[in-house]
């Protein structure tokens, strides 16, 4: 359920790389406890605005906030405490196995004095049971298939136990199984409380786990509510060009999306 608070939010923000403008002006509030969806056809500024969000790319105007306050005022491992960011094409440390590169998300919960503690092992071995990658742990992550390290990837984040996910299409290289058992996991998290922002391509994928969409076009925001209110086949082809109908998923009687061509 959708909460009408936002802690994160963007203000005006106009986010760039070097002289070059992906969005100017842009206004954002994630819904607490919601998983919303960030939707776009390639090189709309979807993956630019989660770099924003997550502090990694510095607005050339306007602030992004976290309760109020500028994240940019965070100290990092505070930040780490309170959102936690999926890339995309990560590279793993040569001959590190999965369960340590797991236990690297548990580094912001680490001070100097501090010791690794039963709630550290439990985090990581919950993590990474929730990702379905437990029978990997000792496997050296560069031997791994793109889909299992995208979820090993996945589960460093489950690992950092942040209220806020932000992941950047976390459904790539997983097999169409893997794909949805990974959406429903984030569903799961988000009943439970967790604020989730994902950036996906699968527009039905979107329609069917996410509660809040955002349609992202030429830097701008074109549409974001719930799926039911947003999407529609004028609004499908405005943003990406494919002439379709929309018609009710006939599982969960959300939007689906049907290509005429």
């Amino acid at each position: 359920m959708t909460s009408t608070g936002a802690r994160l939010t963007a203000r005006e923000i106009t986010l760039g790389y070097g002289e070059r403008v992906v969005s100017a002006g842009l206004n954002v509030a994630v819904p607490d406890g919601a998983f919303t969806a960030v939707v776009g056809a390639n090189a709309s500024g979807k993956s630019t605005l989660l770099r924003a969000l997550v502090r990694l790319l510095r607005p050339e105007a306007g602030a992004v906030l976290l309760d109020g306050k500028d994240v940019r005022g965070y100290r990092p491992k505070a930040i780490a405490r309170e959102v936690a960011f999926l890339p995309q094409n990560l590279l793993a440390p040569e001959n590190i196995v999965a369960r340590r590169l797991v236990a690297r998300g548990r580094y912001p919960h680490q001070t100097p004095l501090s010791t690794w503690s039963p709630a550290d092992e439990r985090a990581v071995t919950d993590a990474m049971a929730a990702a379905g990658v437990t029978d990997l742990a000792d496997r050296p992550v560069t031997e791994l298939s793109g889909g299992q390290r995208q979820r090993v990837w996945m589960a460093m984040v489950l690992a950092q136990e942040t209220g806020h996910l932000l992941l950047d299409e976390p459904t790539t290289f997983l097999d169409i199984a893997h794909q949805y058992q990974l959406l429903a996991l984030l569903a799961r998290l988000r009943d439970q409380g967790r604020t989730i922002v994902a950036v996906l391509h699968d527009i039905n994928q979107a329609c069917r786990y996410a509660d809040h969409i955002v349609a992202m076009k030429d830097g701008k925001i074109v549409a974001e509510g719930a799926p039911g209110e947003v999407i529609d086949a004028a609004l499908v082809e405005d943003v990406f060009g494919l002439p379709c109908v929309v018609v009710p998923d006939p599982v969960t009687g959300t939007p689906m999306v049907v290509p005429t061509l």
